[in-house]
């Protein structure tokens, strides 16, 4: 699957089905510029989860309305509801064994 861009008026739609991993990045920020490219690879090896993008600058309400502090964050949706999250960098083997710890 591909990244998605998530922002404020879609957000809900797109963590409402199935097992979805956010990521509140800042263009800005040095780590989350190192897990971009891991995202990418881990969606295109994983269809059982969905994986959207959400830029904390331009989706302010947003990252507020989830008590983001740090980027990145990582946030897990199974059918809408939040079930987990982490903070900071993770290397693909880690993103991996949560998703399969979650499914």
């Amino acid at each position: 699957m591909a990244l998605v861009h998530g922002n404020e008026s879609n957000f809900s739609d797109l963590t409402n089905h199935g097992l979805v991993l956010v990521d509140f990045f800042a263009t800005w920020c040095g780590p989350c510029k190192m897990l971009g490219p891991v995202l990418e690879d881990l969606a295109s090896d994983r269809s059982e989860v969905e994986i959207v993008k959400v830029d904390i600058d331009e989706n302010e309400n947003l990252a507020k309305s989830y008590g983001i502090m740090s980027v990145p964050t990582l946030m897990l949706f199974k059918d809408g509801q939040l079930i987990d999250q982490k903070v900071g960098f993770l290397p693909k083997e880690l993103l991996t064994k949560w998703i399969e710890e979650h499914k």
